[in-house]
């Protein structure tokens, strides 16, 4: 579990330099949620939608019926495990996750404008915090290196320069579009983004091995079969999302979740479309 005081390199990734140990078919490109109570209990995240607003209608007409308050839209909502390891998580590590969020904004500024570019959910950007506190000088003992915490074959597999001379997974523009393109192989592989950040931490060898050997393609019923560092990673990207905007996004469900939810706003916006023809057609009676 994290300490409080942060330690050498950072306190979310893996390695001796860190105290932790360590979902493109379909367009992965996430909405950004709306806002949200505090998190207790099991804390549930509201979808962002346009507000109720009053039909604009020609002065000399006259309303004969009141629109009624349209119905709230589907929540997407945290399952028991992953909420209550985000509530102990941010409980414990506070002041940690404040330090970094004070200095976040620079370098955030960076990272979403490329996440955007490759259509990926710019929630995303919370794994580097997992990963490296940000830091761009962060190193694992297992030579992991960067914001993104590459090793030096993948980030050379991805492009960037690696060698005596230079190590561009220190550079923060050219790593961060290297873990684009990892995290962008990585959704067409997998298709769920929990799954991903499990193999972004793991490679895709160990998720594929849980997912034959629980019969089953849900983090939160193969998770027992994944490395406990991989597992924890998953749950420190949720808690770190959640305590960055204290709402979610679809990086935080299961590809069974997002489809289902998915389907849910679909429906709602259906019915509130219908309900603004209703509406429309009564006031202008």
């Amino acid at each position: 579990m994290l300490k409080r005081k942060l330690v050498k390199a950072g306190f979310f990734g893996h390695g001796a330099f860190f105290i932790m140990v360590s979902p493109f078919s379909v367009s992965p490109k996430a909405q950004t949620l709306g806002n949200d109570s505090a998190l207790s209990g099991n804390p549930i995240v509201h979808q962002t939608l346009c507000k109720d607003t009053s039909v604009q209608l020609p002065a000399d007409t006259v309303v004969l019926a009141a629109t009624e308050a349209k119905p709230e839209a589907p929540k997407i909502t945290m399952n028991a495990m992953a909420a209550k390891y985000a509530s102990q998580f941010i409980k414990k590590n506070t002041e940690a996750l404040e330090i970094v969020e004070k200095r976040s904004g620079v370098y955030f500024n960076i990272i979403e404008p490329i996440f955007k570019k490759y259509d990926l959910p710019v929630e995303l950007k919370y794994l580097a915090v997992v990963e490296s506190q940000l830091k761009a000088s962060a190193l694992s003992h297992v030579g992991a290196r960067g914001p993104w915490q590459l090793m030096a074959s993948t980030a050379r597999d991805l492009g960037l320069k690696v060698n005596g001379k230079r190590d561009e997974r220190t550079h923060y523009y050219k790593s961060t579009e290297a873990a684009a393109k990892h995290l962008r192989d990585l959704y067409n592989e997998f298709g769920d983004w929990l799954l991903v950040i499990a193999a972004y931490n793991s490679g895709s060898g160990p998720v594929l091995k849980a997912i034959k050997r629980s019969g089953s393609h849900n983090f939160w019923s193969l998770q027992a079969f994944l490395p406990a560092e991989t597992r924890g990673h998953v749950k420190r990207f949720i808690a770190t999302h959640y305590y960055f905007q204290q709402e979610g996004s679809l990086t935080m469900l299961t590809k069974s979740e997002t489809k289902k939810y998915l389907k849910e706003i679909s429906d709602y916006k259906v019915k509130q479309n219908l309900q603004m023809d209703e509406n429309t057609i009564i006031a202008v009676r």
